[in-house]
């Protein structure tokens, strides 16, 4: 991680306990409230919270011509609660086999492995969060949706 600028790195700050958020993230019903960007539910939320356990997501949109799924699954590498969340995130089939980027019409270069990282502090009753994922460029679409996602994190705590 020695070119922290060329990945996606977001900070957010909400009006929520640092054991709240961390939940968010860890809770599959929880994290299924909010994960995706807009438009996008989660009908499948997997984890198995521990170091070397998988986590297998769907995230799915529902147009009036198709339903479009994208599959995700990964490992945890650091369980640090309500601290520091580490996972590995890969595309994959709805099994959990890892699909490589270009199978799904990603561009060339698209890494197989990514790792998101999540660091909780508190601060004067709101807790920080800043997620980091390694493998996706800044200014993306991944960035993009990753700004969705924290938006709908929002809008779920505040309704918490």
């Amino acid at each position: 991680m020695t070119d922290v600028k060329d990945w996606v790195r977001l900070e957010r700050r909400f009006d929520a306990s640092i054991a709240m958020v961390w939940r968010m993230w860890t809770e599959p019903t929880l994290f299924s409230a909010w994960y995706g960007p807009k438009g996008f539910s989660v009908p499948v939320a997997e984890m198995d919270l521990e170091i070397g356990g998988t986590r297998k997501i769907c995230m799915e949109m529902q147009t009036p011509d198709r339903t479009m799924t994208m599959w995700f699954t990964g490992v945890f590498k650091e369980i640090s609660a309500p601290h520091r969340l580490r996972y590995t995130e890969s595309m994959c089939d709805p099994d959990g086999n890892i699909l490589t980027p270009q199978a799904m019409g990603m561009p060339p270069g698209t890494p197989d492995i990514t790792e998101v990282i999540v660091d909780l502090s508190e601060d004067g009753g709101q807790t920080v969060m800043v997620m980091t994922h390694v493998g996706v460029p800044a200014g993306s679409a991944g960035e993009g949706g990753w700004s969705q996602a924290f938006e709908k994190l929002a809008e779920t705590l505040a309704e918490a």
